[in-house]
């Protein structure tokens, strides 16, 4: 096996509970470290480009990103912060070597705050800690730091784990520090911290590829789009792969495209190796959970467990005498399709059909199935 350690990658996601500041953090990341044009106009909070997460100010999706810093490749998934879409951040947790824990430096440790940093300590990622809105008259840091490490204690989590680094950061104001007293002008010392704390991602370079699908996208003009890490070997354009499904079956295929993540852009390339996050095209149906390995030495990656659903609720055609009158008419052919395609992407959710005209689809709450709803209503 020969071990290779990409030295100028850091991979990482951003866990929190709802509203303690993870996609203003990482705007904030992104703005400092050029990714956008001086005279780019960029709307706040850019990581929630869906409509329904503008609508109600919460993350709903995982997304990618990645900004470049003194010659590093930072690659950064933001997570839901709702425990109804912990299935997200469950699955994306394999891609990365490390999380930030963001915590609002006023509230501490809330449920969803548990919920995630149980689920990073689990997958054996060492946190760094970055207590927000260090700016509020009444923050707390002090007493926030000995909430979040009895949490830790609390959790079972390893001595490395415990010894966790700590940053102060206003995400609001774009400044972060090692003090809560020091003077904090950007986001430099976050940066800084994260090189030097979040261990590369390394491998056997030379072996066959391997990758596990943990986000599926959609394009119009390509289809589905698979994203996951290289943990081993090398992808290229137009290279004869496997994708193996979770029950084992095997599918040969060719990468048609190959992108890596620069900032918020998908950018077409050549190759790529381990430790990089990226996007491929054109293999046809796969699903969270494949895996895309070398056409001559197809070799599965396990998946992650997803906890199981907690609420059901049935779906089922409207068979009122104004059925079609205000919004669009469907049938259970149209239900069934949207609640399938649902399930490529939406790893928490759960369908049975009950009759022809009825689905029991169960979720992890209320707000995870309203969700649902609203985006039904939208298509």
């Amino acid at each position: 096996m020969n071990l290779y350690t990409r030295e100028d990658i850091r991979n990482i996601a951003i866990i929190a509970h709802v509203d303690h500041g993870k996609t203003t953090l990482v705007d904030a990341m992104l703005r400092q470290s050029n990714t956008f044009r001086a005279n780019e106009k960029v709307e706040e909070r850019v990581m929630d480009s869906n409509d329904l997460e503008r609508e109600r100010g919460i993350t709903i999706l995982s997304k990618n990103t990645s900004i470049h810093y003194k010659g590093y490749r930072i690659n950064i998934v933001d997570t839901p912060g709702h425990a109804d879409f912990g299935g997200e951040v469950e699955r994306v947790l394999m891609m990365v070597d490390s999380v930030l824990l963001v915590v609002d430096s006023n509230e501490g440790a809330m449920p969803q705050t548990k919920f995630v940093l149980k689920k990073a300590l689990e997958a054996g990622l060492s946190p760094m800690v970055v207590v927000n809105k260090i700016d509020k008259k009444d923050a707390r840091p002090e007493e926030v730091i000995d909430e979040i490490f009895d949490l830790f204690v609390e959790l079972g989590a390893t001595d490395e784990q415990c010894d966790f680094p700590i940053i102060y950061a206003s995400a609001r104001d774009g400044y972060a520090g090692d003090d809560p007293s020091d003077e904090m002008i950007d986001m430099i010392p976050l940066l800084e911290k994260i090189i030097e704390y979040v261990k590369p991602p390394e491998g056997d370079i030379a072996g066959p590829l391997q990758m596990l699908i943990t986000t599926l996208d959609h394009n119009n003009f390509v289809g589905k789009i698979a994203i996951g890490k290289i943990t081993r070997g090398i992808a290229k354009r137009n290279q004869a792969i496997a994708v193996i499904d979770i029950e084992g079956n095997i599918k040969k295929t060719t990468i048609s495209n190959l992108y890596l993540y620069d900032g918020l852009k998908r950018v077409d390339t050549d190759e790529a190796a381990i430790g990089d996050i990226v996007a491929i095209s054109g293999i046809g149906d796969v699903h969270i959970g494949d895996t895309v390995t070398d056409a001559n030495a197809p070799e599965a990656l396990p998946f992650v467990h997803i906890d199981e659903p907690t609420l059901s609720m049935n779906f089922m055609v409207n068979d009122s005498p104004f059925a079609g009158q205000d919004g669009k008419f469907i049938t259970s052919r149209h239900l069934r399709d949207r609640l399938l395609k649902e399930l490529e992407t939406n790893v928490s959710l759960r369908v049975t059909e009950l009759t022809p005209d009825t689905f029991e689809v169960s979720g992890r709450g209320e707000l995870h199935l309203s969700i649902l709803i609203e985006r039904s209503e939208e298509r």
